[in-house]
């Protein structure tokens, strides 16, 4: 299906954003379709996550556009904003789990936040969405820091899920994770984007989560994006896109 026909779940024109007087996004244009994997890359400080923070809206662009499901973000007044929350989630880094709560506290906190759901079939969503990220029902009762890395990271994709959203943001996914453990949130990942429909735009520098589950890949470069999928990308002239695809790194992870 050509671009043209596909259907937009994110779409930024002329975004421009800097920190301390350096521009991070120089006007940049972005394109997510429903139902892709999109990674976002770029070097340290390049403003991968500021760029996921401007979409979500929990920064504002100095200038552009921001529309999320056809809505334009800085326009849009508390309620609508809160109606476009309730169609994603986010798994911000770390997991950002709140350490005083339980897992299942965690799990519920959207759930309490936009729902007026009952106690009882809180427990079942929680109890649900654990078995999807592959935790065991245990894990509930627990607290952030009686879990592995690994675990914490599954336990935020469930509260990031917890409201059925469509769309879902990964910042980071696999950051601190040894390479098995990232290796099964990888496969956890497109397993869910796939039975779920989801579409996902994920911050990353892992290059073997690159190759396992994205479908293309958004380059953060002197301030702009490059498009393209691994294999287009490869070949880009830019110096930073090509040591970082073509490099020894790049070459163990995405073989010819």
């Amino acid at each position: 299906m050509s671009d043209a026909r596909k259907e937009m779940v994110i779409r930024l024109r002329g975004v421009m954003n800097s920190v301390g007087g350096r521009v991070l996004h120089d006007h940049v244009d972005l394109d997510v379709y429903r139902g892709e994997v999109l990674g976002v890359v770029g070097g340290s400080g390049a403003g991968k996550s500021v760029l996921l923070q401007s979409i979500v809206g929990l920064r504002r662009p100095a200038e552009g556009l921001v529309e999320v499901f056809g809505k334009n973000i800085m326009d849009t007044d508390e309620a609508g904003l809160r109606e476009l929350q309730m169609r994603w989630g986010v798994l911000f880094q770390e997991g950002a789990l709140f350490s005083s709560q339980t897992v299942a506290e965690n799990i519920q906190v959207p759930l309490n936040e936009y729902t007026k759901m009952p106690q009882r079939l809180k427990n079942e969503v929680t109890a649900m969405k654990l078995s999807m990220v592959g935790l065991p029902e245990g894990t509930a009762q627990k607290h952030p820091s009686e879990l592995s890395g690994g675990m914490k990271k599954r336990a935020g994709l469930a509260r990031a899920l917890a409201l059925d959203p469509e769309l879902v943001f990964l910042d980071e996914p696999t950051s601190g994770l040894d390479p098995i453990s990232a290796n099964m949130f990888d496969t956890l990942v497109r397993g869910l984007q796939k039975s779920l429909g989801l579409t996902v735009f994920m911050v990353t520098h892992d290059l073997d989560t690159l190759k396992a589950t994205t479908d293309r890949v958004a380059v953060l470069v002197n301030g702009k994006l490059k498009v393209g999928t691994i294999d287009s990308l490869r070949d880009e002239s830019d110096p930073w896109i090509k040591e970082y695809f073509s490099g020894a790194r790049g070459r163990a992870a995405l073989p010819n």
